[in-house]
């Protein structure tokens, strides 16, 4: 392995006298993890995280890439904030990354465009989520008639701009919760069940089987992420078979919690969508098991203490409750692999940063062999591309075609729970299990 300034730039067998040698027998060499769906809050929110100790916290459990969503502060609808946000992660980042822009309510086919001619690797659409006009801020309201807000973008915007993504082979995706039954099942938040009684499952559901005939018809490609539903997995299921083209997403909370954490955890489990029932769980983990699920990611969106921890249930912000101080992926939380991440030193492969860029699809490596305690990783058949060095701006890929890398450069998912791996005797498996004191680990 060669490496310079902190790059793998080649690998090949045997080795050259005079160079350092590293003996690593005991130990695993496991591809990089990518989480395809991260809230950095940088910029914006600089006091919650910013781009250095979030990629700090990733590299130290094993995510050599994160792909971040565009809801900071201002949302990333255009090119020109899109390179913005470049500038300011490529300074501060430790690990490899990439952007998702934002498809909102006002944007045109020129704003698509634009964002994928500066290097986003999708669109995200968030379903019952306004822009505040003074600072571009995307915010959760069901009020429509605050004139300060940039109405929510819905059914229809996606409609009308899924030609144009379609064109490019841009994924879209979409935060599936259906605003009307949102505004129509609203209460007084003061327990856990009225949270799960505001967003039912039935909004999950609904927005699917909507964005599945949006598909069916125009051959967009729908990233449905943060699945947490039974009912919102049988709509999926259902519109593929229709022949929409979705690719179905869920995170580790929805794999390991149940409402039945909610008196253990109090408001670290309010997220959106909510943490469900067991029944919930079972029904993602068989999919995730099956493939019907093809790719995990954490939804990594860290708060203040004061904003989570300090509030009631109802007044809570949805999220983890981490700042940069205390982040969602702290090195003393990530078992085998806790290094100081002050010592992290990136490496980043040339060969494998071209055949990550063949395509923006991502394949998560759990499978999960009981819901609370034990997973099983082993490879998918899909992977993540098209994404950003930190040494180099990002830049329009000549061809969006998908190119199968080799096994070893396929880029796998990893929830970054604190696990321990074990060798097992079956081929290319490794078994992960929880660490100790998992159970008082309250991030995400």
């Amino acid at each position: 392995m060669h490496v310079t300034g902190g790059v793998i730039t080649s690998l090949e067998r045997g080795g050259d006298s005079g160079v350092e040698e590293v003996d690593a027998g005991a130990l695993l060499v496991l591809p990089g993890g990518v989480d395809a769906h991260v809230h950095s809050r940088d910029p914006g929110f600089p006091e919650k995280e910013d781009f250095l100790s979030l990629t700090a916290a990733a590299a130290a459990g094993g995510i050599t890439t994160v792909v971040d969503m565009p809801n900071t502060v201002p949302a990333v609808e255009s090119a020109a904030v899109f390179l913005e946000k470049v500038e300011i992660a490529s300074s501060r980042a430790l690990v490899d990354f990439a952007l998702w822009g934002l498809l909102g309510s006002s944007s045109r086919p020129e704003d698509v465009d634009g964002l994928f001619d500066a290097g986003a690797v999708g669109l995200k659409a968030f379903l019952g989520y306004a822009l505040r006009r003074s600072n571009r801020q995307v915010v959760y309201t069901p009020d429509l008639d605050d004139p300060e807000l940039e109405a929510p973008p819905g059914y229809g915007t996606i409609a009308r701009l899924a030609p144009d993504l379609a064109r490019l082979g841009a994924p879209l995706a979409v935060h599936s919760e259906d605003p009307d039954i949102l505004r129509s099942f609203a209460r007084p938040v003061r327990t856990y069940a009225d949270l799960l009684a505001s967003r039912p499952a039935l909004a999950e559901a609904v927005a699917v089987a909507a964005l599945g005939v949006v598909s069916q018809r125009t051959g967009l490609e729908i990233q449905i992420v943060h699945l947490s539903s039974a009912l919102g997995l049988a709509a999926a299921r259902d519109a593929r078979r229709a022949g929409a083209r979705l690719v179905l997403e869920t995170c580790p909370q929805y794999l390991w919690l149940s409402d039945e954490d909610a008196g253990r955890l109090g408001q670290t489990l309010k997220m959106y969508p909510p943490v469900r029932t067991a029944a919930d769980r079972a029904a993602l983990i068989e999919a995730l098991r099956g493939g019907l699920i093809e790719r995990v990611g954490t939804d990594h969106a860290p708060h203040s203490d004061d904003e989570k921890l300090d509030r009631s249930l109802e007044e809570a912000l949805p999220g983890s409750a981490s700042s940069s101080e205390r982040p969602s992926f702290s090195s003393s939380e990530c078992g085998a692999w806790s290094v100081p991440t002050r010592s992290i030193t990136p490496l980043r492969s040339a060969s494998m940063r071209a055949a990550r860029s063949a395509a923006v699809r991502t394949g998560g490596y759990i499978l999960d062999t009981g819901p609370r305690r034990s997973a099983s990783w082993s490879f998918s058949q899909r992977y993540c591309g098209h994404v950003s060095s930190t040494s180099r701006a990002p830049a329009r890929l000549a061809s969006r075609a998908a190119a199968r890398p080799s096994a070893l450069e396929r880029w796998t998912t990893c929830t970054s729970m604190p696990v321990r791996c074990e060798i097992t005797p079956r081929a290319a498996t490794a078994t992960a299990s929880a660490s100790a004191g998992r159970e008082e680990s309250k991030s995400w």
